[in-house]
């Protein structure tokens, strides 16, 4: 609430993310270890004060350890709140307009087409510029190190082939959006007589 009295809407969330099962096993882990460490280096901190002989080696233990358990320490911010994210796509829109969305630019390199089959790219091409964003934002760029004329030749086909796949794929809100993958899938049913066309232009 503002100093006026007036109720502020909160944003929406575009993440959620739940804590993991295995949190208490690592704090628990966790804690066995650090004890562990602690009652070493209190050996070697007590052997360096103690002894009679020369403390070259036991200071060099020592320095040793210290920098093994500050690796090992870093190590386990991972470990102490394990999290999973899940994002939280349907108030995108909501809580930015899509004027506001980001120019993104998406390059797709490929060089050997004995290596890299022409299909494969062309999949990645047409599924990547069949994203749910504003085709305005979104500029996809394919580089081919090699110049073959397969690949050329593929992209020449592919080009007039978007000019139903795009659509095709946001007038029906496909998940699936690369073309083999859609066709080759269990999900390849819903609007079948405009399916099996393009599978015919594929």
């Amino acid at each position: 609430m503002t100093m006026e009295g007036r109720i502020t809407q909160q944003p929406l969330p575009l993440h959620a993310y739940k804590l993991l099962r295995r949190t208490t096993l690592n704090r628990l882990f966790m804690a066995v270890h650090t004890v562990g460490i602690l009652a070493l280096l209190y050996h070697h901190v007590h052997t360096l004060l103690f002894t009679t002989s020369s403390i070259t080696f036991s200071l060099l233990l020592l320095l040793s350890d210290v920098v093994l358990a500050f690796i090992w320490g870093c190590s386990q911010a991972f470990h102490f709140r394990p999290i999973r994210r899940c994002e939280l796509l349907h108030n995108l829109k909501e809580a930015v307009e899509e004027k506001d969305f980001p120019a993104v630019d998406i390059f797709i390199c490929t060089a050997d087409p004995h290596k890299e089959p022409p299909m494969g790219t062309v999949n990645t091409a047409l599924s990547v510029m069949a994203y749910d964003y504003p085709p305005e934002k979104a500029s996809v760029y394919v580089s081919d190190d090699g110049g073959a004329q397969a690949t050329l030749f593929a992209f020449m086909e592919a080009a007039k082939f978007a000019r139903h796949w795009l659509p095709f794929c946001r007038d029906n809100q496909l998940v699936e959006r690369c073309p083999q993958a859609y066709f080759s899938s269990t999900s390849y049913s819903s609007p079948a007589a405009e399916a099996d066309r393009l599978k015919v232009i594929s």
